[in-house]
């Protein structure tokens, strides 16, 4: 296995895998979820948020579950900017790694709001 890379602030860091230990299944199952892909669309939108500006409809411990899921898989990167976590998709690593799965993602979660 690769070494894990990590986001620094003094103090203060975040274990996110490297782009050769990302695997398709965990990426897939941290998009499983409604709230992650919630999560993941926002930051679609907006790339470099914090985590209380995506308004999520949860308790902060729940909303902080998701966050990690999604940094442990591999889809976001989290760093902190003061007090707050700024999350970003790593879009670029997984075009790269799974091409086209991130847009598909995307896309099929937009149609699945329309019909709800």
């Amino acid at each position: 296995m690769s070494p894990r890379s990590s986001t620094t602030t003094p103090g203060r860091q975040l274990d996110h895998p490297a782009p050769a230990d990302i695997r398709l299944e965990a990426v897939l199952h941290a998009c499983a979820d409604p709230m992650r892909l919630r999560i993941l669309q926002a930051l679609a939108s907006d790339p470099a948020t914090s985590c209380g500006k995506i308004g999520l409809v949860c308790s902060k411990s729940t909303a902080s579950h998701h966050f990690r899921v999604l940094r442990e898989a591999g889809v976001i990167t989290q760093r902190y900017q003061g007090t707050a976590k700024v999350n970003e998709l790593r879009r670029d690593d997984l075009d790269t790694i799974f091409p086209g799965l991130l847009d598909t993602l995307l896309a099929s979660a937009a149609a699945e709001a329309e019909r709800a």
